[in-house]
């Protein structure tokens, strides 16, 4: 069975630089997936190709097994965009927007009804549908560009900072909505928060200057994480020889972050660490985080 979108070899130069530069990965429904990386890095543009707002230079998309480039009606039924910012016209009311939008996707009669009934229950905006949206707040204007992105029920969902400008109320509410519709579809979420990452996202791409440097799980793979800080440091390499020590990163003078293998226990490290006599003073959960992998990789 094909990945819900596979991207093989993916680049666009529209003038000497390229902005984005042979990206490749796969998507599958079940979990968001974050889209991270600097201002510029190519997070916006990779989105626009991907919806097929954008044509590549070179390389391929596929939709569900369908090909963007040779079946561009067929494929881009299966997506949902929600561009930053939404392009809403604050002179319409939100149930005639989105009634527009449904015509614009095909959609008419019961089925048109049915489906705006849908994404204005989904996006909490029943309350204001006949409500011009030029009269929304930022949190519902964000919500209403999610709704429009729903109204064909695609398959693949992407969002461009979809809480961006929000208060924290109204981004904790967006997360909430992203998180539901993450489960039923396929979602790729590009933002500048590495903390909505880490609380949505299963897996992570990471863009630097317009390539791909990581994609891969938000917690990377492998045994428990500690801090260790001991009065009487070792070498780096002599706490890497420790049984059960899959890898050592230093942090201070004396204190280092320590991974175990998978299946290693931490109280045979204690043990370890007093036996040496290296004067063990700390041994507590550590997790490296997101920021940690993202200043690693230079992104």
């Amino acid at each position: 069975m094909s990945p819900l979108l596979e991207v093989r070899s993916l680049s666009f130069r529209p003038g000497p630089r390229p902005l984005v530069q042979d990206l490749s990965f796969t998507l599958e429904a079940g979990g968001p997936t974050g889209l991270i990386g600097l201002n510029g890095a190519g997070k916006t543009t990779t989105l626009r190709l991907l919806a097929g707002v954008l044509r590549p230079t070179t390389g391929s998309i596929r939709v569900a097994g369908l090909d963007l480039a040779r079946a561009p009606l067929e494929a881009k039924a299966r997506i949902g965009f929600q561009p930053d910012p939404p392009a809403l016209p604050d002179d319409l009311r939100v149930s005639e927007y989105l009634a527009h939008c449904a015509g614009l996707r095909g959609l008419r009669g019961r089925a048109l009804g049915d489906a705006c009934r849908q994404a204005l229950e989904a996006c909490g905006l029943g309350a204001v549908r006949r409500r011009l949206v030029g009269r929304l707040s930022q949190g519902m204007r964000r919500r209403l560009g999610i709704a429009q992105a729903l109204l064909h029920a695609p398959d693949l969902l992407l969002l461009d900072e979809p809480s961006a400008g929000l208060d924290p109320a109204q981004a904790a509410e967006i997360r909430a909505l992203i998180a539901a519709l993450g489960r039923s579809r396929g979602l790729l979420l590009s933002t500048h928060l590495l903390h909505e990452v880490e609380g949505l996202c299963t897996r992570v791409l990471i863009l630097r200057d317009g390539r791909l440097v990581h994609a891969g799980p938000v917690r990377p793979a492998g045994g428990e994480v500690f801090k260790v800080g001991l009065r009487r440091p070792p070498p780096e390499q002599a706490l890497r020889a420790l049984p059960g020590v899959q890898e050592t990163e230093r942090l201070h003078t004396d204190c280092f972050r320590v991974r175990l293998a998978p299946g290693a226990d931490p109280a045979r490290l204690a043990e370890a660490l007093v036996g040496h006599g290296w004067g063990l003073r700390e041994l507590s959960p550590a997790d490296p985080g997101l920021e940690r992998l993202f200043l690693d990789l230079g992104a």
